[in-house]
């Protein structure tokens, strides 16, 4: 995906908590700083020393957020965001912390309820006064109201369950223990790791990786992992798996495994049908980096046609690079990426990338392309046509901006100016993907796992 893109499909964010026999704050940093790819706008930690929480977040990179402070504690938790409900401002950054008359917890959150008014609107009518406009605040409200009610933490997490509806992975502070919950269809990735001093839990294992921990199993859907001298596990309500797939063709990291799957695999893999669906006669495969490269590798390997890079692209711009003027953010593209013309020039251009969006940005590629000697201009992309909102924690929430709404493939083609333009089939994704009945493909198909009848309130 072209960074454009990249502005337009956010993933919501990335949690992660740990407990160990020393020190977190390098761990939750570090573990952070390796997801910063699911978000960039705030990051936050909170950690747990002599009797207290100790909490700082601000808007920016982990890197700037944390340039001068170090949180004491050998239990904490963390977040990088991106806002897909709630405005971009201090107050909705994470982790949250909830003070109330039986204790209090910090609170990361992945994900995004559908229920979300009206669970809120239940809560005030009760009492509860909200100080943000995150789904995180509504889901830390219920937690509240429902141990008060029931007497035990745990207890009030589960009944908190039987109200939310929507994608939701915690990494939650109690004390000197680390809860980490996944919501009962299992839309956002959580997966639990461990090294010989420390557990922990993360939305992607490449953060367990970087701290050189080894992987012990994903978060089932719908369960409780309590993270203390050992992991306890309980099951509260369960649904039918519904895996995001955006997760393995764009947001998580190439090198992380998501629910026992490589996304390393599925974009070779993807890149590989894809070139067996969609033939084409080529000289070069070129990828628009970096989402589309894997694919691009697949693709070339499947094709026999050689893999080169056609495109470079400028790595010190970051995804939060906006231009001011209309002017300057049409020809944005040039300095985002530059072709190499030596390996473009008069040849045949197999261009690979993982979605399109509003058409817009792999246009400009294309004319780029061609500026610089390409011959013709192939389109391919590893992901069928959006079509359709998620409410599931992507950025994508209205049917206009999806340009495959409203066109055909071959008018999409010709408005962004390729030779040709193929996707790869909705068969296809799910048999690269190879998790069959549990994936939610909602943006692609419409149909929600959801449904209108299960967002109220029991």
């Amino acid at each position: 995906m072209t960074e454009e893109n990249a502005k337009d499909i956010k993933e919501k964010c990335a949690v992660f908590g740990i407990r160990s026999s020393e020190e977190v704050f390098d761990s939750i940093y570090y573990g952070l700083y390796s997801m910063q790819h699911r978000g960039q706008e705030s990051a936050g930690m909170a950690t747990f020393s002599e009797g207290k929480i100790n909490l700082h977040r601000d808007l920016g990179l982990v890197q700037d957020v944390f340039r001068n402070v170090r949180l004491p504690g050998r239990t904490g938790v963390g977040h990088v965001r991106y806002s897909t409900c709630g405005g971009s401002v201090l107050e909705n950054s994470q982790p949250l912390q909830i003070n109330y008359s039986l204790g209090s917890f910090a609170i990361a959150h992945n994900g995004n309820l559908v229920n979300a008014k009206e669970v809120r609107e239940n809560l005030e009518r009760k009492g509860s006064i909200f100080t943000t406009t995150t789904d995180t605040e509504i889901i830390a409200q219920l937690i509240v109201r429902e141990h008060l009610k029931t007497g035990d933490y745990i207890e009030g997490i589960k009944s908190a369950m039987n109200e939310l509806r929507g994608s939701y992975s915690l990494a939650i502070l109690r004390d000197e223990q680390v809860i980490a919950v996944r919501d009962p269809w299992g839309f956002r990735p959580l997966v639990l790791g461990k090294s010989d001093k420390a557990q922990a839990v993360a939305s992607e294992t490449c953060a367990l990786d970087a701290l050189g921990m080894k992987v012990i199993r994903d978060v089932k859907p719908g369960e409780i992992a309590v993270i203390g001298d050992s992991i306890e596990y309980f099951q509260a309500r369960k649904e039918q798996p519904a895996y995001c797939m955006f997760e393995y063709v764009y947001f998580a990291r190439p090198d992380s495994i998501l629910n026992e799957v490589s996304v390393y695999e599925v974009r070779r893999n993807l890149g590989r049908i894809l070139a067996m669906e969609s033939p084409v006669d080529a000289d070069i495969v070129v990828a628009v980096p970096d989402s589309g490269t894997t694919a691009a590798i697949g693709f070339s390997q499947e094709s026999k046609i050689p893999y080169g890079e056609g495109l470079m692209k400028n790595r010190y711009l970051g995804r939060t690079f906006i231009m001011p003027r209309q002017k300057d953010r049409e020809n944005g593209v040039k300095i985002k990426l530059n072709p190499i013309k030596s390996e473009i020039e008069g040849k045949k251009v197999v261009l690979v990338d993982d979605s399109i969006v509003r058409g817009t940005t792999i246009r400009r590629i294309i004319a780029l392309l061609r500026e610089n000697g390409a011959a013709e201009v192939h389109v391919r992309i590893s992901c069928p046509p959006i079509r359709c909102p998620c409410y599931y924690g992507i950025d994508m929430q209205t049917y206009e901006e999806f340009i495959a709404q409203t066109k055909s493939v071959k008018a999409i083609g010709k408005e962004i100016g390729a030779d040709s333009l193929a996707y790869i089939s909705l068969e296809g994704l799910v048999n690269a993907i190879g998790l069959d009945e549990k994936l939610c493909l909602a943006c692609l198909n419409g149909e929600y796992p959801i449904k209108e009848g299960q967002t109220k309130l029991i």
